[in-house]
């Protein structure tokens, strides 16, 4: 007869994602208003000297950053999900090292259930700041007028946007390495 191994798996922190949902329906919101008034073309490609590549308004077009982020949102929320019902390394069963140590290495497992949980939250957070990222991204989609034109800031806005929104996955992880050191 197995031995059952019972463990308490932290809850999925639902509060974490709803910045995203709030970005994402306040992006859907913003360019259901603006579709009406936007050029016979929108912007298909955005190089490093502005737009250089159109195509024609269409409603997929139009809302392709919307979709990306829904996409992005959903993946984010999953593997977050995925995180929390990880059984962490130091709930294995005994001689639970060896099986976990014959799995692929796709990643780190978390060494505890709370470290799990911040893993979690820190995924949900980096999403939320990429959805800010998109919003960039939306407002040069989004003119009403046709110009292949970038202002400037928007590449130095988006840069440390990327590298702000992934510091609290590192962050987590980094946490998760001491955590793990500190009990060997």
């Amino acid at each position: 007869m197995k031995a059952e191994v019972r463990r308490s798996v932290p809850r999925f922190p639902w509060e974490w994602l709803i910045p995203s949902i709030v970005l994402l329906a306040g992006m859907a919101v913003w360019g259901a208003v603006v579709y009406p008034e936007l050029p016979d073309e929108v912007p298909r490609h955005i190089g490093t000297g502005g737009v250089d590549a159109w195509t024609p308004k269409s409603f997929g077009a139009a809302f392709m950053i919307v979709f990306v982020y829904a996409g992005l949102t959903v993946v984010d929320a999953a593997c977050a999900a995925a995180i929390v019902r990880t059984v962490p390394e130091n709930e294995l069963p005994s001689g639970g090292e060896r099986w976990a140590a014959a799995l692929p290495r796709a990643g780190n497992r978390p060494y505890s259930a709370a470290s799990a949980l911040r893993l979690a939250r820190a995924l949900l957070v980096m999403n939320a700041l990429l959805g800010v990222l998109f919003l960039t991204f939306c407002a040069v989609l989004w003119r009403t007028e046709r110009t292949a034109s970038v202002p400037g800031w928007t590449m130095a806005v988006d840069l440390v946007l990327v590298v702000v929104a992934v510091a609290p996955v590192f962050a987590a992880a980094l946490r998760d390495r001491r955590e793990r050191r500190a009990a060997a």
